[in-house]
């Protein structure tokens, strides 16, 4: 038995929607290794419990599957924003949400994440944000989020460590790695917030608001 193994064996259940949802991904959809998976989604799930956000934005939704770990955890009152620009995937994202019992508390919206984070943010005093969309932009999502974040909101970004890619040498020079490499160099300089990678799956990175 690998590490990963081990881990999952002994890392709470997902349940049975993402189950399903893992399944049907594997079968229907090009890339289901995209899908957070679920080590991810029950670290989602405790981070939100402990957050206890009143309103989530997540920047890439791709199934549904992160977005309904992260209601799982949700307050009664409690709101979930997530985007996802491809049209695409919005039958598979609906047949699953619309499982969830948190379903009537998470709002998908349907466009560019650069186009719908202004109104969002004009609109909704995010105190947790999950992104997981286009690495290239991962700079842009954070400008247009954080002044307009509270102090104490968390960010979480997912795939910072890109499959070990950012600590080669040389390190490739494909747009996705040189986006996440810069990415998190400004983060780290950036004095308005305190950070952490963690190395789980392709790396998670906390970023919380000073």
């Amino acid at each position: 038995m690998n590490i990963d193994e081990y881990i999952r064996l002994h890392t709470s259940p997902q349940g049975q929607l993402l189950d399903s949802l893992e399944r049907r991904a594997h079968v229907e959809l090009m890339r289901p290794r995209m899908i957070s998976g679920h080590v991810q989604g029950r670290l989602l799930k405790i981070i939100a419990s402990i957050v206890r956000p009143r309103y989530v934005l997540e920047i890439g939704t791709y199934t549904g599957y992160a977005a309904i770990c992260l209601a799982e955890s949700l307050t009664p009152e409690a709101e979930l924003h997530t985007i996802e620009s491809d049209d695409e995937m919005l039958d598979f994202i609906h047949r699953f949400v619309s499982q969830s019992p948190q379903a009537s508390q998470i709002h998908i919206h349907h466009g560019d994440a650069l186009d719908l984070i202004p109104v969002l943010v004009e609109c909704y005093p995010f105190d947790l944000v999950y992104i997981d969309a286009n690495k290239r932009e991962y700079i842009r999502y954070y400008d247009l989020l954080i002044d307009r974040l509270p102090v104490g909101a968390l960010i979480l970004a997912d795939n910072t460590l890109w499959d070990g890619k950012v600590a080669q040498e040389p390190m490739p020079q494909d747009a996705q790695t040189k986006g996440i490499d810069q990415f998190n160099k400004y983060i780290a300089s950036d004095p308005r917030v305190e950070q952490v990678i963690l190395p789980l799956r392709d790396g998670l990175s906390l970023i919380y608001k000073l």
